[in-house]
């Protein structure tokens, strides 16, 4: 029992890491608790795909689709507190241009954000948003319950893959450390389940599922080659990025195989 209430616990520590919504208070925190719970991101992601899911069918009842889906990324953005995007920014604005390693992690620390982020910025929400508008409501919103987990999952892989490169107290760092097998294997079973499930429940989404899955993969590929190129590793707002880019990467996924549905 006491083990069931640890793992309760971790995933608490993880919804209250990635989002704004109220978590029971703890008399006691451990930050090794932080790294502890990073198995359970994509668990974290598909709570907010269920919220996102569950607004987007509610709000295409009454509204166009583009406007139920810009609703939505609203949505979505305050439960996070845009906690991805930002990841975005601070990455583009600190990649984007061609600066040494130690200078790249210095403007990606900097809470400004340049030309280079807003623009990342506009095509995050701008891409997410045409993309979710162009697919049915039904698959838009399934499409958001596989996504969000999905995307974490390349997230949390990169971290198994790549080194922490940030010196320095910072937000991710105790995050960072200490990613078993066990957490690596436990996040990945979270992160591929959703698309799997509803593969198996309504098989003519299978295409759609396994492109978005495809679209996930090679979204972390490239981002762990870019990451390890530019600065040798990853930071907490790689990790962002690659979460952000993974979304987009699983929506233009799902749109390319709805001619095989």
């Amino acid at each position: 029992m006491k083990a069931v209430r640890h793992q309760l616990r971790l995933i608490a520590v993880a919804v209250q890491y990635f989002t704004r919504l109220p978590v029971p208070e703890f008399t006691e925190f451990d930050p090794r608790w932080l790294s502890q719970s990073a198995r359970y991101f994509p668990l974290v992601g598909l709570l907010v795909g269920a919220i996102c899911a569950a607004a987007l069918w509610l709000l295409g009842q009454c509204l166009p689709m583009p406007v139920a889906s810009g609703l939505t990324l609203a949505i979505g953005i305050m439960v996070t507190g845009a906690f991805h995007e930002d990841g975005l920014a601070d990455t583009l604005d600190a990649l984007g241009g061609s600066v040494p390693p130690e200078r790249a992690l210095e403007i990606m620390h900097d809470s400004r954000i340049g030309s280079y982020g807003a623009a990342a910025m506009v095509f995050g929400i701008g891409m997410r948003w045409v993309l979710l508008a162009s697919l049915p409501l039904s698959l838009a919103c399934l499409s958001l319950l596989a996504l969000h987990p999905a995307a974490r999952g390349g997230a949390v892989a990169l971290m198994a893959r790549l080194r922490y490169v940030r010196s320095g107290a910072s937000k991710a760092k105790p995050v960072a450390q200490d990613l078993d097998r066990f957490d690596l294997f436990v996040a990945m079973l979270l992160a591929l389940l959703p698309a799997l499930f509803i593969a198996v429940c309504w098989p003519a989404l299978a295409p759609a599922m396994t492109a978005g899955l495809i679209g996930v993969g090679l979204a972390h590929l490239f981002c762990g080659r870019w990451f390890r190129q530019r600065i040798g590793g990853y930071t907490g707002d790689t990790l962002g990025c690659a979460e952000q880019l993974g979304e987009i990467a699983f929506l233009l996924g799902v749109l390319l195989a709805l001619p095989l549905l």
